[in-house]
């Protein structure tokens, strides 16, 4: 190998692929570098006998970009001619499977190259094919397929995996399309549970029922439904039905957020309603309980002194009764989330729902059946606090997989969203880097 060659092999890095670089040429679109296999390979891929040089070939291949610029490897084959009578190969051409694959006109490099760029480097799929010089198609296909067989095909992929969050999500906004508009996200919250990383994508299942959870789980295999734990998820019941189903060993956790929104809810409905009561009309600007709307729903710590002092205001007519008392139970269910003693949390929270599960005088409506609603789930309600399980990083996620269908102003296909997804919050990282 001449000194040139070295040099220019080792900027491009074609040693790595077993190839040596003999000339290179810039066109038009493309940089174009010519080069042959470092080691001529004789051996035919049928009978394993030696062939007899007969002529070369060109194969051209998509590499990664040169300084920025499209480039094509022009890589100079040897045909070779089989003398073996019983072999049904005639000719045959030398094999490059660490270049390429077969019939394949990017170099294998050339995927992990894009999938990095695409989940590390965040870059568009279009802006990814303009450096590559291809089609957007080719480039979408390539980093598509490479994720299924990182996510699907590798074993391991779910070895460490002993907590799970389960969430709903639009993956597509179209009027009258119902559920078929809807996935379960099911998410690694591991590495958050023991302080590693942050939560992990693993799948998405068309639908948001007990049977989308539950064809989802049983396809995994034994040693996966053993290993997992925990299952943390919303009030949604056919989840909680379909984890207790296929894995009767796990802990099904209900999410603190959804159980502060719930109670959340059930206040804004109770105020509206004392609205509707004492002012006849919904709340206007200057009403009384409008004006300490956000207000009811602010942590008691985090108040302003002008804050206490207008709702004390608003408070003191007895007309607000029914309010006052809402805020109450809501603040305390707040409260036992936050205090730093999970051990006294969960026994606040106990009190409060026992406190609220009957017993409520029928002039609260909204209270008495938030505490119904809450006691059929005490169990997935105090198991927070001995897991500290929570769906907020699946929220987070979901959070990122609304920001990635506004980018790519929607999807159609959903097989498509699904991988998509999973080259977006798969944490892929480290399997892409060992590629």
């Amino acid at each position: 190998m001449q000194p040139t060659e070295l040099v220019a092999d080792t900027i491009c890095r074609t040693v790595e692929l077993g190839v040596t670089i003999t000339g290179a040429a810039i066109g038009e679109a493309f940089t174009h570098i010519e080069c042959r296999p470092v080691v001529e390979d004789p051996m035919c891929p049928s009978c394993g006998h030696c062939g007899k040089l007969r002529d070369h070939v060109t194969r051209t291949l998509t590499d990664l970009p040169v300084v920025g610029h499209p480039t094509r490897l022009q890589v100079r084959l040897p045909r070779f001619v089989c003398e073996q009578d019983s072999c049904a190969v005639s000719v045959f051409r030398q094999r490059i499977d660490r270049v390429a694959a077969p019939k394949a006109s990017t170099t294998r490099r050339t995927a992990r190259w894009i999938l990095h760029c695409l989940a590390v480097e965040k870059m568009s799929v279009s802006a990814v094919a303009k450096v590559l010089g291809v089609s957007w198609d080719v480039v979408n296909s390539l980093a598509l397929s490479t994720v299924h067989n990182l996510v699907h095909a590798q074993p391991g992929h779910l070895d460490k995996v002993r907590v799970l969050g389960v969430d709903e999500h639009k993956w597509k906004h179209v009027r009258g399309q119902g559920d078929p508009s809807f996935v379960t996200v099911i998410v690694d919250l591991t590495p958050v549970i023991d302080g590693a990383g942050p939560a992990r994508l693993l799948d998405m299942v068309a639908g948001r029922s007990a049977a989308a959870l539950r064809t989802w789980l049983g396809a995994r295999d034994q040693a996966f439904r053993d290993r997992v734990k925990i299952v943390s998820m919303d009030g949604f019941t056919g989840y909680h039905r379909a984890a207790k189903d296929v894995l009767p060993q796990a802990r099904t956790v209900m999410d603190p957020f959804h159980v502060v929104h719930l109670a959340a809810e059930k206040l804004t409905v109770c105020r509206q309603r004392i609205q509707q009561v004492t002012l006849g009309h919904r709340g206007r600007s200057g009403d009384p309980l409008y004006g300490i709307k956000r207000v009811l729903l602010t942590r008691k710590v985090l108040r302003t002194d002008k804050q206490k002092a207008r709702l004390e205001a608003v408070f003191a007519d007895e007309q607000h009764i029914d309010v006052e008392v809402t805020e109450h139970l809501y603040q305390d269910l707040v409260a036992a989330y936050s205090d730093p003693d999970k051990r006294t949390g969960k026994l606040t929270m106990f009190k409060t729902l026992k406190r609220i599960k009957s017993g409520v005088p029928a002039e609260l409506a909204e209270l008495a059946q938030l505490g119904r609603s809450l006691w059929k789930r005490r169990k997935e309600i105090l198991a927070y606090f001995d897991t500290g399980a929570s769906n907020g990083p699946v929220e987070a996620i979901n959070g990122r997989l609304e920001h990635l269908r506004g980018i790519a102003l929607g999807f159609r296909n959903l097989d498509h969203y699904i991988l998509r997804s999973l080259i977006h919050s798969g944490q892929l990282r480290e399997r892409i880097n060992a590629l």
